[in-house]
């Protein structure tokens, strides 16, 4: 424990003085007891002797003033409380195929309007980045909880050209490290000799930081979008994947091409089971809606510097009634 004025705690230099005062009045009652007992004056009490409880209420007294002597230097302590915080990174697939009318009015539109409800509902302890990706990935909006911000960010996004599922993740990957303080050293050269096998993150080393990946699943750049899933669940990094698109798919016309896109479910189920996060299909905007509801932040248990001078001052008061309480019953008068 700690004390924010720490000079306050001269003022127990006073708790001698009270006990040499009570231990004074006492003396000064025994010698009238002794003086004037023989008339009868002290009778009334007799058969009713009090013992040490006579000491009791003063007692209490002295706790109570010694409680409030400790609340007037404002003591802290740390108090480990649980609470939602932690840094989430909406990952957007800006693609082309993104554009896709399957989902209404697009697949891009919904899910703006599904994420910027959900950014609406977080608790300000929550830091929430934005990352958009197509054939590179690249942060537009830094974590923050300035949700007007978060909010402006996701509406200025809109659909580009390729898709590279592993530079989004890298790129959201970096934003986390850069929002920790660290260096962001992840670039999209990654090359792998095999499938990785899923990698399960080590329980009680979980860091409050998770990607909600929002693609249709279809990837058509490098790096390998496993091995950056991989790279994620070395970091403790969930991913939370959102299939945006229907299975049959549609047709689009991007730049004169006839183009059929269709939700890669299989690739983001992989993501997601590699990190030890939940795939999630949307069918549509209200289901898109119903995922977001079931992204809750992750509940950790932070140790905080908390002020604690109301509990002293508190327990105080209390100690005082019962000390009032005890004299009234047994004495007739306060201590």
């Amino acid at each position: 424990m700690s004390f924010i004025w720490p000079t306050m705690l001269l003022s127990l230099l006073l708790i001698p003085l009270f006990i040499a005062l009570y231990l004074r009045i006492q003396q000064r009652r025994r010698r009238f007891a002794a003086s004037y007992g023989s008339f009868g004056i002290l009778q009334a009490a007799a058969g009713r002797p009090l013992g040490l409880r006579r000491h009791l209420p003063a007692t209490l007294l002295l706790v109570g003033l010694m409680l409030l002597l400790l609340a007037l230097a404002r003591p802290e302590s740390v108090v480990s409380l649980p609470r939602a915080e932690g840094t989430l990174i909406l990952t957007f697939d800006v693609s082309g195929s993104m554009a896709a009318d399957d989902l209404k009015p697009t697949r891009m539109e919904a899910a703006k309007a599904a994420a910027q409800e959900f950014v609406q509902h977080q608790p300000s302890s929550i830091q929430i980045g934005v990352v958009a990706f197509s054939d590179g990935g690249i942060a537009v909006q830094a974590p923050t909880n300035d949700q007007e911000a978060i909010l402006a960010t996701i509406d200025r996004l809109t659909p580009q050209r390729g898709t590279s599922l592993g530079q989004g993740i890298l790129a959201s990957l970096n934003t986390i490290a850069a929002d920790a303080g660290q260096t962001p050293q992840l670039e999209g050269n990654l090359t792998p000799t095999s499938i990785p096998t899923p990698t399960p993150v080590p329980e009680g080393i979980y860091t409050p930081a998770a990607i909600v990946l929002l693609t249709d699943g279809e990837n058509n750049e490098s790096p390998d979008p496993l091995v950056a899933a991989q790279t994620a669940a070395e970091r403790g990094v969930r991913i939370y994947t959102v299939g945006i698109g229907s299975a049959p798919g549609t047709t689009l016309q991007i730049d004169g091409f006839t183009i059929h896109t269709q939700l890669n479910e299989s690739m983001l189920q992989q993501i997601s089971q590699l990190t030890g996060g939940v795939y999630y299909s949307a069918e549509n905007e209200q289901d898109l809606r119903t995922i977001y509801k079931n992204l809750d932040p992750q509940l950790v248990i932070k140790p905080e510097k908390m002020e604690v001078t109301s509990i002293f001052a508190g327990v105080s008061m209390l100690v005082f009634l019962i000390s009032g309480a005890f004299s009234l019953l047994w004495f007739g008068r306060l201590p």
